[in-house]
């Protein structure tokens, strides 16, 4: 990276950064929606809420490893801005070794937790079934995914986020040949779906480590001195991450327990439908962060905190610009969207109701994340905490469990839009107050 290019043309190096990561992200959680198409066409929409009931699995893994990976990426990208490329070095070994370590140890537990997570959430008949078989194939995928994400950050750290982008075009190809191999040639269910996402996870991995091998300029796998200061500082820096993807586990369970008890399997169904859309913008403005970060990082690293916030200013000015991009096209395409996973006329009905009420939430999410992420890559943890804290879990579990009570089905979809904007008058006073800091 370079401050005077980064100066010059601010636009250009976010964009070159983040449409990369964009794409990786956006086509990572395809994966999720295409393994829904499948799940839906071949499994039936008791697969899909099967799969659904244990989001809150998926987002632990993302939570421990944007942790460890984000806090380490922005360690790193500091130590870069400054010039020394042996702690660099040292950063990036230890945090793909602890988000390695964590990850495989949560499956290991996640093992005993299936019976307890299920008799919580009443389920029964398929609907267990449907579950074991594609869980127990994915707590071995759940590992490789983390790891093979936090590899991506490094990559997209030194300056090549394309590189990423292309393993997860070819991860995105595989998967989908190989759920319609598994899943509508030789009819194996929840389970053929489970194990074309472990394949494909693998060959990526596969494609990462030769790439660290042979082609890596800043970032070398090798041997590395455990650093418990580097570890505590990590962990403290991307505690926000941990916070917001817990918090959003933690969500998915709260909802998926409300909807189960107030409407049923068609319910979570609904839910999990429209759902898809919002984990792809989410990944869009992840993608952004992520795109973002180094940058900023890099900046604030050598002392330039005010170019660092107009790159988050005008990073914030893309996700809003999004927003409203994706309002604007689901709205006149929920009938057909709907259709391409159930026939079901009254999932189908609180599909198309539910999507125009729950894409406002995406007018002010961008903002709130951007911004948690901009707090991050600075080193500043509790600001970014707050807010993901706010949105993540406080806020939004009040208005999980009041709105439904209040206004059925209705309350489950205005959840989301009623916590970002509360959230957003939070976000807005920390900006007041980086303000005034960045031009003291």
């Amino acid at each position: 990276m370079n401050l005077q290019e980064i100066k010059q043309n601010q636009t250009k190096k976010i964009l070159q950064f983040s449409i990369p990561a964009i794409i990786a992200m956006v086509l990572t959680a395809l994966i999720t929606v295409v393994d829904g198409f499948f799940m839906g066409n071949y499994v039936g929409e008791e697969g899909i809420a099967a799969v659904n009931l244990g989001v809150p699995i998926v987002y632990l893994y993302l939570g421990v490893g944007l942790m460890v990976s984000i806090g380490g990426v922005a360690i790193a990208g500091m130590a870069l801005g400054s010039g020394d490329k042996e702690s660099c070095n040292q950063v990036f070994r230890q945090t793909i070794a602890t988000t390695a370590i964590l990850s495989i140890l949560i499956s290991c537990i996640m093992v005993f937790c299936f019976q307890p997570l299920l008799l919580t959430l009443h389920a029964q008949g398929q609907l267990i079934e449907h579950f074991k078989e594609y869980y127990r194939i994915m707590l071995l995928e759940f590992p490789i995914m983390v790891i093979n994400s936090s590899f991506g950050m490094f990559i997209r750290g030194e300056g090549n986020p394309q590189f990423y982008m292309k393993v997860t075009i070819l991860n995105v190809l595989l998967n989908v040949i190989l759920d319609y191999v598994f899943a509508g040639v030789f009819y194996l269910g929840a389970a053929g779906i489970a194990m074309a996402s472990l394949f494909s996870a693998l060959v990526s991995l596969a494609c990462i480590l030769y790439y660290f091998g042979t082609k890596a300029e800043v970032y070398h796998l090798g041997k590395f001195c455990f650093s418990w200061e580097v570890c505590t500082r990590g962990i403290l820096n991307g505690s926000s991450e941990f916070i917001g993807e817990m918090s959003t586990g933690i969500a998915m369970f709260a909802y998926n327990f409300v909807i189960m008890r107030k409407i049923g399997v068609d319910g979570v169904t609904a839910f999990t439908i429209v759902g898809y859309v919002s984990y792809l913008f989410s990944m869009v403005i992840i993608g952004f962060g992520q795109g973002a970060s180094p940058l900023i990082s890099f900046c604030y690293g050598a002392g330039e905190k005010g170019i660092a916030a107009d790159i988050r200013r005008k990073t914030n000015q893309y996700v809003l610009g999004g927003g409203i991009a994706v309002f604007l096209v689901m709205a006149g395409i929920s009938d057909w969207y709907s259709g391409m996973f159930v026939q079901s006329e009254a999932v189908k009905s609180m599909i198309e109701t539910g999507m125009i009420i729950f894409m406002v939430a995406f007018f002010f999410s961008g903002i709130n994340s951007i911004t948690s992420f901009y707090f991050t890559a600075i080193g500043r943890a509790f600001e970014s905490a707050i807010i993901s804290f706010s949105r993540g879990l406080v806020i939004l579990l009040i208005c999980i469990f009041v709105l439904p009570a209040l206004f059925g089905m209705t309350g489950v979809w205005l959840a989301a839009p009623v916590t970002e904007t509360i959230t957003l008058g939070i976000t807005a006073r920390f900006l007041y107050k980086d303000r005034k800091k960045c031009f003291l």
